[in-house]
């Protein structure tokens, strides 16, 4: 979709999208983030340590602890194989603007794994997918100069086209919006070895909801983080 074509769309349909939105804040339950502690230490074995980073995915929202939310699910699978320092710096609500502000006030560490859920925000504030794509490079280069990351992971924007808590045509509008944005991510990365994307599985959305209808489940995590730990571990990526 052209720019003036998304201009068209939003100048057509802005009175049914801004009731939709309305209806949709009104009736979906407010869910917080996830308990528990946002660093720790698991596993045995070579050092591999992580961060998970972004927005209400990154922070847990939609499940009661940490240890059934992204980084918990994923820390248990990689734990497995490694000892891992982990850690979570997340705010449910969160967009590209605002975690360049978080990371850039983060103290330094060493990362080698940095994980970005990022980008369902930025589709609500309709950031185009041009813009949207900046911001990321902007966030790259914030974490290689404060955590010198091995990989740095880009979770894609959720299948929001598959969302059923969003109405028509809103549901398919957003949904548009956000594969365009992932679209122009991945092929701007294709081929580079330190930075990456990786999809949502589709399921997510018909098996692995939380009672919002908008955030992951225990269950939709769980999917999240085999993907994750699957990719991370093919890269072999640990402390030196």
């Amino acid at each position: 979709m052209r720019d003036w074509e998304r201009r068209l769309l939003l100048t057509l349909l802005w009175p049914i999208f801004w009731l939709q939105g309305r209806h949709v804040r009104r009736v979906t339950p407010r869910m917080p983030e996830a308990s528990g502690s946002r660093e720790g230490v698991c596993g045995h074995g070579p050092v591999c340590r992580v961060l998970v980073a972004g927005d209400s995915g990154a922070a847990g929202v939609g499940v009661a602890t940490q240890e059934e939310a992204l980084c918990g699910q994923l820390v248990h699978r990689l734990s497995q194989h490694h000892r891992v320092e982990w850690r979570v710096l997340a705010v449910n609500g969160l967009d590209s603007p605002g975690l360049v502000k978080l990371l850039g006030d983060a103290p330094l560490a060493r990362f080698d794994v940095v994980i970005l859920s990022m980008g369902a925000n930025d589709v609500t504030c309709l950031c185009s997918p041009q813009r949207w794509v900046q911001w990321q490079a902007q966030l790259a280069a914030i974490i290689v100069d404060r955590f010198a990351p091995r990989l740095l992971v880009h979770s894609a924007v959720p299948p929001m086209h598959s969302c059923m808590a969003l109405p028509q045509p809103l549901r398919w509008f957003m949904g548009r919006w956000a594969l365009e944005m992932n679209q122009l991510l991945f092929g701007l990365l294709s081929g580079q070895d330190t930075r990456t994307m990786h999809w949502h599985p589709e399921t997510t959305t018909s098996n692995g909801m939380a009672a919002d209808g908008i955030h992951p489940s225990s269950h939709g995590y769980a999917q999240w983080a085999d993907g994750l730990s699957q990719l991370i571990l093919a890269t072999g990526v640990q402390a030196p």
